[in-house]
């Protein structure tokens, strides 16, 4: 159950990470109020996966869920680029996630 806590803590680290770029600084009330609000979920959920997996593991595949799911918003979403060379770093990202879950 601590890896789909950790997993859905990702997707909304994801959630907050691309809501600040729609609050415009924390102007826009709803805009702001769902990004706190996924901060909050976000770092409960953590806290409850941190119950029983390891610190440095869980931290790292929070964050790299939130790096990739960002990454790729922010190319479907916002127009970012999505060279082939960025392609493959967010690949090594998953690669990292992947290996870290193997290990543990």
């Amino acid at each position: 159950m601590a890896w789909l806590y950790l997993f859905v803590a990702g997707l909304f680290e994801v959630g907050w990470a691309i809501g600040l770029k729609y609050t415009q600084g924390f102007t826009r009330l709803v805009p702001s109020v769902l990004t706190l609000a996924s901060m909050v979920v976000s770092l409960g959920l953590l806290g409850f996966a941190l119950k029983s997996l390891p610190l440095g593991t869980a931290y790292a595949i929070w964050t790299g869920v939130g790096t990739i799911g960002t990454a790729v918003l922010g190319i479907v979403l916002l127009g970012e680029p999505a060279g082939a060379l960025r392609l493959v770093c967010i690949g090594l990202i998953v690669a990292g996630i992947v290996g870290l879950k193997l290990v543990s």
